[in-house]
């Protein structure tokens, strides 16, 4: 017998976005008859990135890390259920590789996402009140409908992010989530300069770098680090995403914490260690048949940019030398990551939301944000709170587990309290 409320006009939560993480909380809720919940997602459809599909990218965690499995691995949206109904099974036992290509496991969203009855595409949120009579939350959006639930999930994800000095630049610079859209005009300039430290900007370096004789441009590649990290990935390591690396990430002090998070960029912002194998020995390969016009330049920030007549002026420092210098380039691509930003619509509710002592969420130990604890619930964004378990794909069912607990008022999906064999915590 249903337990579904009786007011469908009401549901139980709303979820705004549809990431992989707001993705996957629709999956694992769809077969809870307590729960009535909908999602809304300005896209058209489902796209996680695609500027970046380049041949052969893959995920840097393991197919296990998909929608759901981690909560409920009997889920009918898992990634091995996908590829068994797609015909691939056997091919990806064959492969014997654990990691999906992103354009597989874009693809596997897009195949979960047109399977859910509670998803609404081309639907832009503009505005999210809180009607106290009722205590709902009255979400508005741009094309006039309104839909009311008693709690929300925030699931809109990170914009891309462009430097300061780079804003309002004018010309044709592209950030890396366009780069695949831009790259055919890229190569037809005389130089190229790409900044960021990340596995983005190592992969379009790579890309670049393979085909730099057969278009003849100078390839700079700027990052700010001192050297080009590696993402660690030993296993010890990786069980700082777990339950109890977040109990003692989210009880330090607020001082601490964000120490921390700029500490630990490196256990998730790191490039594949493979891949910067792959570009020494490219490097290795291409120097043979003579010098290869390209520079990988460490410890250098961006300090300003202009554009003139077809060219960018990028004014550099090397900040262990302390010494200025300037590049010119044709061609500039920002392979500067993404930034949370607090969505607009949320500012009629802002009272309603706990702020800490930098104006970021206060996100509680339970992802809530709202001043009572239970009404509004937050999908990554977290790393000042719950360190770099908030963007990992892997933590995601288990957040989403949490979650709907939270919801329910009682667990539904198991949610695991121990799993490290170290201890964090005196």
């Amino acid at each position: 017998m249903s337990t579904r409320p009786e007011h469908r006009d009401v549901h139980d939560f709303i979820g705004i976005g549809l990431g992989p993480f707001n993705l996957g909380l629709a999956c694992l809720t769809e077969p809870v008859e307590e729960l009535s919940g909908l999602f809304l997602e300005s896209k058209p459809d489902f796209e996680w990135h695609s500027g970046m599909f380049l041949d052969g990218a893959h995920l840097q965690t393991p197919f296990m890390s998909d929608l759901v499995t981690l909560a409920d691995p009997t889920s009918p949206y898992s990634f091995l259920n996908y590829l068994k109904e797609k015909g691939r099974l056997y091919s990806f036992y064959i492969r014997e590789n654990f990691y999906p290509l992103r354009t597989e496991y874009n693809d596997y969203c897009r195949w979960a996402a047109a399977q859910l009855s509670t998803v609404r595409f081309n639907t832009t949120v503009t505005a999210v009140e809180f009607e106290s009579a009722d205590e709902v939350y009255a979400v508005r959006t741009a094309c006039g409908e309104t839909y009311r639930g008693r709690r929300l999930v925030l699931g809109t994800g990170t914009p891309p992010h462009v430097p300061d000095a780079c804003r309002d630049l004018g010309g044709d610079a592209v950030h890396n989530s366009r780069y695949l859209q831009a790259k055919e005009a890229l190569q037809k300039k005389e130089s190229i300069t790409l900044v960021g430290s990340g596995q983005s900007a190592a992969e379009i370096y790579y890309d670049l770098l393979s085909e730099i004789d057969v278009h003849g441009y100078r390839l700079h590649w700027i990052t700010r680090s001192p050297r080009f990290f590696p993402l660690e990935y030993t296993k010890l390591t990786l069980e700082m995403t777990s339950p109890e690396y977040v109990d003692y990430f989210h009880a330090l002090p607020e001082p601490t914490r964000y120490r921390l998070e700029s500490q630990q960029k490196n256990l998730f912002k790191g490039i594949d260690g493979d891949l910067i194998n792959e570009i020494f020995d490219l490097l290795y390969q291409k120097r043979i048949g003579g010098p290869v016009p390209t520079r990988l330049l460490t410890n250098t920030a961006l300090h300003s940019a202009r554009y003139e007549d077809g060219t960018y002026t990028l004014g550099l420092r090397q900040e262990e030398q302390q010494k200025d210098f300037e590049i010119r380039t044709e061609g500039l691509v920002l392979a500067t990551g993404y930034k949370y930003v607090t969505p607009d619509f949320l500012e009629p509710v802002r009272d309603r939301i706990r702020w800490d002592g930098r104006g970021r969420f206060d996100v509680a130990r339970n992802y809530s944000i709202d001043t009572t604890g239970r009404g509004i619930f937050l999908q990554n964004a977290g790393v000042h709170t719950h360190s770099v378990t908030s963007p990992d794909l892997g933590m995601g069912p288990y957040r989403n587990a949490y979650i709907i607990g939270e919801l329910l008022g009682s667990e539904y999906y198991p949610v695991e309290k121990t799993i490290a064999f170290q201890e964090f915590a005196v």
